[in-house]
């Protein structure tokens, strides 16, 4: 039986930013533990880890950069609500919130300053660069950010930018995308929805078991849809360009089931996934099963009259259920999981 929600929660607290009073929720959440009897997260026997992908005000509140509205036009909002309250109802068997963030500076790959046209000006945003955009030179890097997004001096910023857009293509993928500023460290955009920041902040008292947080997205020079791996990250000469996380990954296997949730459910969530069902299959197929996707705690990229990513998100999700991985909804998991 699910816990109930603490008194404090409201029902539209997923819709509006606001300070999360820490020291009264930390001692709320000492007393919920101890009169509802929840025990530290280091004594579970199964241990369930929640990962929650990007979960920020830029992607979830209507007002901000890239609100993943989803058909119904209230996606991500709505999938706010319904994780804060997942939380809540199952303190007492989520063992540990692990949250990723995506996390930018202006000048990168996908953001306008980093590209040029003819006249000098930068593309709108989701514009789509293609391949043969670059090599005709209708969009060009910005040499003026050369020093600053370089690894090292010697670096033929304009012959990656080239590198990366044909390697994009024939990955089979997604083009690259000029998306809108987003998530800029710093700003409110990249922080936590608050309601999700409240809920995750208490699950870390209440069970005793600390949020671990991973910045993912900070390298300039690729997209880091994935939590887990960059979308190019060597160079044609086999350089590193952004390692593999691969500290959270086995951080997450060493878990018996880690639900994911979180936006978009197209593109971050649908990619992290992909990368953890790859490896599951290169280590030990069974441990797809490990994997729980909430069907109803995300929501896929959809702007009007440009872009609806809302069927290829459902078959990236029906391909993960084929591949071994459980669909599920927030209500239902924990009374239908083993």
């Amino acid at each position: 039986m699910s816990l109930p929600p603490p008194p404090f929660v409201g029902p539209l607290a997923a819709e509006r930013v606001y300070r999360v009073p820490y020291q009264q929720r930390a001692q709320e959440a000492r007393a919920w533990a101890e009169a509802h009897r929840l025990r530290p997260a280091v004594a579970d026997e199964r241990r369930t880890a929640l990962l929650l992908v990007d979960v920020q005000n830029t992607f979830c509140l209507p007002e901000f950069e890239l609100f993943v509205a989803g058909r119904s036009g209230r996606g991500a909002t709505e999938d706010c609500a319904r994780i804060a309250e997942f939380v809540y109802r199952h303190l007492d068997r989520i063992s540990q919130v692990i949250v990723t963030l995506d996390t930018h500076t202006a000048a990168q790959i996908f953001h306008p300053v980093f590209w040029l046209d003819a006249a000098g000006a930068h593309p709108a945003p989701h514009t789509v660069i293609t391949r043969a955009d670059v090599e005709s030179g209708r969009w060009r890097v910005n040499p003026s950010l050369a020093a600053a997004v370089s690894p090292h001096a010697r670096f033929d910023l304009a012959g990656w930018a080239l590198s990366y857009v044909r390697r994009l293509e024939a990955g089979g993928k997604y083009p690259l995308v000029v998306w809108p500023y987003h998530s800029l460290v710093g700003g409110i955009g990249h922080a936590l929805v608050s309601a999700v920041e409240e809920a995750v902040f208490f699950h870390a008292i209440a069970r005793q078991a600390p949020t671990r947080v991973e910045i993912k997205g900070r390298n300039p020079l690729t997209e880091s849809y994935s939590v887990l791996r960059a979308e190019i990250a060597e160079g044609e000469d086999g350089s590193t360009i952004e390692a593999p996380n691969a500290a959270l990954l086995e951080h997450l296997f060493s878990f018996d089931d880690v639900i994911v949730a979180g936006e978009a459910k197209s593109h971050c969530v649908a990619w992290t996934v992909e990368d953890l069902l790859a490896e599951a299959a290169a280590r030990d197929p069974g441990l797809a099963r490990k994997l729980v996707l909430l069907d109803d705690c995300g929501s896929p990229v959809v702007v009007p009259g440009v872009v609806d990513f809302s069927d290829q998100a459902e078959a990236a999700f029906a391909r993960f259920a084929g591949r071994g991985a459980r669909r599920a909804k927030s209500t239902d998991f924990f009374d239908a999981s083993p």
